[in-house]
């Protein structure tokens, strides 16, 4: 019996049922081992050698394997064909050495791009040793990745507080994002017309026609730049005789697209589906791991972490016996088509992604799949097939058309174009992203029969503005492009780097555009500042370039660590000395179209409104940054750091407290104001005034009397619990709306219903929450979801799930997940980081710890003073000590 170590279980299973009775398949359930989040992981001063912890979870499994192997006849390595593949089977094979239960048993590694039976009984017959290229070049990603985040990010800690983490890949992504942004503000609206006219044939067909010269001059693109201009070519147009010039009819080949690499695929599912990175990830990796088609389960696609967009010499003669079968001889072409990719420092080592089967059509497996699974599954089918069909055959006609206005002249085109063969169209059409042009093969339509030298009639004459748009903000699927195109990051790392900007808070996601926030602006123009080579673009996709030679074995992957570490680690000794002065000057200069934003008055954006004499700058404070006068305390104006922030007005309501009337029980004064933290209503004056926040969606101009009143009555009570008698209530709290009852919490959809729910609503709700809750309720410990390992200061810590959702438990510390942070997902490092900002704040989340020590108490550690920079973990356990004492 051999064993065979894979990745995930649903994999383990498929496979196991492909290999019969002689092999036993189990899962490692992706990496086994990780590096520990605190200091020494990774150490320079020993020639880069590297400490790897095993998490409890993972330490369960490498036990059952290591038992299986005892008993086995041989061990077989079957991880994905990637980098991360070859390092799970090199951290899982190392072990099992360390466990000493190898021994002469032969070790083999396989790989394979599709889980069917062919694939893998064919890799199984070609096995291979474990590329140690491939590992180095993985050990020099992560140590370079800790090194970067483990010693950038308490710097950013201590000279920027509210910021949360730097990273190699991810900060650069970030830049790109918010350099778009500030491209944004710079942008010039500049004016321009376009001039068209309508036109009949002798035949009684009209067609359009737009103005391309006059004066004997051509037009460019935007070149009219005013109404004035405008008119006298309209009116040269209005009293012109219209002749045909020529008449050309080209035939146009347009060629497909090849099939879908990571971030195509990503791209693509962007556009048609709407679904996110992430999504379109997670619902790919079910579709690549098996699904049961008719009582036998099968990989529907390739692997889906590639840059590759060639498919195998078999995979092409299966699509082109489908196209001739499904679409007919027509459709394909006489060869093979090949394709090479244009990405900067792609690997083309894997195949693009492709079904595995192209006679399993959409229609057959549409049964088997649920939405999502259906919709990219199409998708991808639909491209992989395209990629081999006959070329679309288009004419192209263009007429070129004269007017004459008493011997002024001027000179109009009309295009149209019309699918003479649609080809691989029948298959699949791109569609357009952000006004990129799309792949239909029609965008100006058809013309009329127009004969050269004939005459026209004008219809009309139409004259149009139009005003230059700055460059649109980022979505998913063009910020992955961009950085495809830079060389910055790997298909396996596009979703996480995105999904890492939404929960750090550096970005917002609104209409499927990427939106920087205060924060993560604040932290580009630091790294900017005193960091420029380390979001460069050229310099991290050269790391990525080094980082493949390291791949194909022409570097070493330590030469190149001590050409980075000696750089790098120089820079974050001189921010040693760098003063809060230096940094709050630099980002001044750097941010002020976002910090001081015109007046409308045309004042100087930087003198304070308030006293007048005061100079406007960044301050920074425990939470984050926010901007100030220099005259505190004798003026204390403050107001929020916003990318929609408007100075004047926000300094309006944080002085000057509006009065929205008065409360009519206690007959105290409703205010609207401003503080550090946002808008909120107040009613009464002193420390013991009632205040609530202005809830996500609300702001201060649609504030009335009403809804100061509504916002200040909070909590609201309902009505009794039919079943408990107790009181059910609603409010607002740091997670949004909610309805709660007997310490149980559950989340409303919108704030407009804490005002409006009623009894039956609310029991409905809460009963829903319970049912989903796996232990959420009052003195019971939830359920762990996950188990991460210890804690550098001792204790183990876990994913659970409580009345607010997932958290990160430590002890007493309880951290909730950020919105739509898969609990799966959550490594070590992400949870140091949670647990570290949750001490620092004080208290215990969740509501689901007993008391006990206080938070900050239990992450207090000592760090000494060895002149190196802070690991993450000693650093954030500083905040946490700081806050307490504050």
């Amino acid at each position: 019996m051999n064993v065979v170590v894979v990745e995930s279980p649903s994999k383990a299973k498929t496979i196991n049922k492909y290999l019969g009775p002689g092999y036993k398949v189990l899962a490692s359930f992706g990496h086994v081992r990780d590096l520990p989040a605190k200091d020494g992981s990774v150490r320079p001063d020993e020639d880069f050698e590297m400490s790897w912890e095993v998490d409890g979870a993972s330490a369960k499994r490498m036990k059952d394997i290591a038992d299986a192997v005892k008993s086995s006849d041989g061990l077989i390595l079957a991880t994905d064909p990637d980098r991360e593949g070859e390092a799970i089977s090199w951290h899982v094979l190392d072990l099992l050495k360390k466990k000493k239960v190898i021994g002469d048993k032969p070790v083999k590694r396989v790989v394979f791009n599709a889980i069917t039976k062919k694939a893998v009984l064919d890799a199984m017959a070609d096995p291979r040793d474990i590329d140690i290229s491939l590992v180095d070049a993985y050990l020099a990603r992560r140590a370079l990745d800790y090194l970067v985040g483990f010693n950038l990010s308490p710097v950013l800690w201590r000279k920027l507080p509210g910021a949360r983490s730097a990273g190699r890949v991810q900060s650069v992504a970030l830049r790109l994002v918010c350099d778009r942004e500030a491209e944004i503000e710079r942008f010039v609206t500049e004016e321009y017309w376009n001039i068209s006219a309508l036109l009949k044939t002798l035949r009684g067909d009209e067609f359009e026609a737009r103005l391309v010269s006059a004066d004997g001059k051509r037009l460019q693109a935007k070149s009219i730049g005013n109404g004035e201009e405008a008119n006298r070519l309209k009116a040269l147009l209005d009293g012109a005789s219209y002749v045909v010039e020529s008449v050309e009819a080209k035939p146009v080949k347009r060629n497909p697209g090849p099939p879908f690499t990571t971030s195509t695929l990503q791209q693509a599912a962007s556009s048609k589906l709407g679904f996110s990175a992430s999504r379109t990830m997670q619902v790919a990796q079910k579709l690549y791991e098996g699904v049961d088609v008719g009582g036998e389960t099968v990989g529907l696609i390739t692997y889906m972490r590639t840059d590759g967009v060639q498919m195998a010499p078999e995979a092409i003669d299966a699509a082109r016996r489908a196209i001739g079968s499904q679409f007919g001889p027509r459709y394909l072409p006489e060869k093979p088509r090949f394709y090479s990719t244009k990405a900067k420092n792609a690997q083309e080592a894997h195949e693009a992604i492709r079904p595995t089967d192209f006679n399993r059509t959409p229609d057959q497996v549409r049964r088997f799949l649920d939405g999502d699974m259906l919709k990219l599954y199409d998708l991808i089918w639909k491209r992989g097939i395209a990629s081999q069909m006959a070329s679309a055959e288009i004419e192209r006609t263009t007429a070129e058309i004269l007017a004459d206005n008493g011997g002024k002249k001027a000179g109009l085109r009309a295009t149209g174009s019309v699918i003479r063969f649609d080809g691989f169209i029948a298959a699949y059409i791109d569609m357009k992203e952000d006004g990129e042009q799309a792949d239909d093969g029609d965008e100006d339509g058809r013309l009329p029969e127009i004969n050269a030298r004939e005459s026209l009639a004008k219809q009309k004459i139409n004259a149009s503005q139009h005003f230059t748009e700055p460059p649109p903000r980022y979505s998913e699927a063009t910020l992955i492009k961009k950085m495809e195109e830079l060389g910055i990051g790997r298909p396996s790392t596009y979703a996480a780097t995105i999904s890492t900007l939404v929960d750090r808070d550096y970005v917002t996601i609104d209409k499927r555009k990427l939106l920087p926030q205060a924060k993560g602006r604040l932290v580009t123009a630091f790294l900017e500042s005193f960091f420029t080579r380390y979001v460069e673009y050229d310099f991290t996709a050269s790391l990525e370039e080094k980082l493949d030679q390291i791949s194909a074995g022409e570097l070493n992957w330590k030469d190149v660590l001590r050409e980075f570490w000696k750089d790098f680690f120089s820079q974050i000794e001189d921010t040693k000395e760098l003063r809060v002065t230096n940094v709050l000057d630099a980002l001044n200069e750097e941010l002020a179209p976002l910090v001081f934003p015109n007046r409308e008055d045309g004042g100087d954006p930087r003198t304070c409104q308030v006293c007048g004499t005061g100079k406007l700058s960044l301050k920074l404070g425990k939470y984050g940054a926010f901007v100030g006068c220099s005259n505190y305390p004798e003026c204390n104006y403050t107001r929020q750091l916003s990318s929609e922030s408007n100075g004047e007005a926000e300094a309006a309501v944080s002085n000057e407290p509006q009065s929205l009337g008065k409360d009519p029980h206690t007959g105290e004064e409703i205010t609207l104001r401003s503080g550090r933290f946002g808008p909120y209503v107040q009613r009464g004056d002193g420390k013991d005034a009632k205040r609530a926040s202005l809830p996500k969606g609300w702001t201060p101009a649609t504030i009335d009397h009403e809804k100061a009143l509504a916002l200040l009555s909070l909590p609201r009570d309902i009505g009794k619990h039919p079943e408990t008698g107790k009181m059910i209530s609603t409010g607002i709290g740091r997670y949004g709306p909610f309805v709660l009852h007997d310490g149980t919490y559950a989340n409303l959809e919108s704030v407009e219903d804490v005002f409006s729910i009623g009894l039956n609503r609310a029991v409905s709700a809460l009963a829903d929450k319970q049912s989903k809750a796996a232990g959420g309720g009052r003195g019971r410990a939830a359920a762990a979801l996950k188990e991460l390992g210890e804690h550098p200061d001792g204790g183990a810590i876990t994913v659970r799930d409580g009345r607010f959702g997932p958290y990160v438990n430590w002890g007493k510390v309880n951290a909730t997940l950020p919105r739509g942070k898969d609990p799966q997902s959550v490594s070590v490092e992400e949870a140091l980081a949670l647990i570290a900002e949750r001490a620092a704040k004080g208290g215990v989340s969740n509501g689901n710890a007993t008391k006990g020590r206080s938070a900050a108490a239990a992450t207090k550690s000592t760090a000494t003073k060895t002149g190196k920079p802070k690991t993450a973990a000693k650093a954030k356990s500083k905040t946490a000590a700081k806050a307490k004492k504050d």
